[in-house]
């Protein structure tokens, strides 16, 4: 179940728990800016099969940043 975290959780959770930071933006935005680190696994292909590459044992933070 997804639970919204602050920034400050993030820095927290990738410090002390190593956790993945995925971007879901699409892949040009993700080009123009991203996360340091963020692995890019755009909203619209976001599947079982894409998030294979993800490790079930570490923490998993959904980012997108939103303009408005």
């Amino acid at each position: 179940m997804p639970t919204p975290i602050t920034s400050d959780d993030v820095v927290r959770l990738v410090k002390e728990e190593d956790a993945q930071v995925v971007d879901v933006l699409p892949p040009r935005e993700y080009e123009e800016e991203h996360l340091a680190g963020a692995i890019s696994i755009p909203a619209k292909r976001l599947d079982s099969d894409s998030v294979a590459q993800l490790r079930r044992d570490r923490p998993v933070i959904v980012y997108c940043h939103d303009y408005l």
